[in-house]
């Protein structure tokens, strides 16, 4: 016996008066509505009420349960309605995730202006480079660079992640800038470790209308763009970065585009979630926020390179 389900019944029979009326409100029969409450009182051993042709009325058994179990079933048919009105109501926190890079270079920006326009949203964010599954963290919104999620999530490209080479102009004035590919040896070079697998990964180019793949000799490699990006920076060498982390250096000069004709936009940046549906309204707002504003900023990405190369 479903003792939620008979007890709910039980009390909706009280309320309404009537079986037949407690049958239209539950969407039953009478017959399964006094069905439930039979197997309800046999449960108990006692008759929970009187019944004949014309009246129905408690028994004192039943009136007992009655003022037992109705303020328990209202504490429950509240809670049910805070929560099924919680999906409309743009308040409370919104859970993301994203690699430190995109984290701190493209979302962090984003979030004190959707609270200017949702003042009652919070966040909890979580920076990792490790790909975070949503459903275990209990993440509403994801973010990842590279290719789309392969896993049972709605994923949304949201622009192209442009990876470009450059260097400072001390360490080129020091070393000369690289005019081909195949100068790159001659060069030091910064590396990347994919943090999942450890794997120091080649430096992607567009090369005579094609994607190659270039080792370079790494005189320093690293498991965060961050890292890599201060390296660059400090004059170590020429590092092959995305360029929504360096807009800012490359437009103010303090870094230079090399090999501009090699940049790659194969990889794209994206946002995933669990499903589209039953999504509280706050994340839903999120969303279009975000689709709405880093499109945007990543189109520009070419320009940036474009006025930099011409400077």
């Amino acid at each position: 016996m479903d003792k939620a389900r008979v007890i709910s019944l039980f009390i909706g029979v009280v309320r309404a008066g009537s079986f037949s009326q407690a049958a239209v409100d539950a969407g039953l029969t009478p017959q399964a509505v006094s069905k439930a409450v039979r197997q309800l009182e046999q449960h108990l051993g006692v008759r929970l009420f009187h019944r004949t042709t014309r009246s129905l009325s408690l028994t004192d058994e039943g009136t007992r349960l009655f003022e037992l179990a109705n303020p328990g079933l209202r504490l429950l048919d509240d809670a049910l309605e805070q929560i099924r009105n919680s999906r409309l109501d743009v308040d409370g926190v919104i859970r993301l995730a994203a690699p430190t890079s995109i984290g701190n270079a493209i979302i962090v920006p984003l979030l004190q202006e959707f609270q200017q326009r949702y003042p009652g949203a919070h966040f909890d964010l979580v920076l990792d480079d490790h790909f975070t599954d949503l459903v275990e963290s209990k993440i509403d919104v994801g973010f990842r660079a590279g290719s789309p999620p392969e896993r049972n999530l709605v994923a949304r490209k949201l622009g192209d992640m442009l990876l470009v080479p450059c260097a400072t102009p001390a360490y080129l004035e020091r070393h000369g800038a690289p005019r081909t590919v195949a100068d790159l040896a001659q060069h030091r070079c910064t590396g990347f470790r994919q943090p999942n697998t450890g794997r120091m990964l080649p430096w992607e180019l567009h090369v005579d209308g094609a994607t190659v793949y270039q080792d370079v000799p790494a005189v320093a490699s690293f498991n965060t763009v961050e890292g890599e990006v201060a390296a660059v920076l400090s004059g170590m060498g020429i590092g092959q970065v995305p360029v929504f982390m360096v807009e800012q250096e490359l437009a103010g000069g303090a870094l230079v585009p090399l090999l501009p004709q090699t940049v790659t936009s194969n990889n794209g940046v994206f946002m995933y979630y669990p499903q589209r549906t039953q999504m509280p309204l706050r994340v839903r707002h999120f969303i279009d926020f975000v689709s709405e504003r880093v499109p945007a900023r990543l189109a520009a990405q070419r320009r940036v390179v474009n006025v930099a190369k011409a400077r």
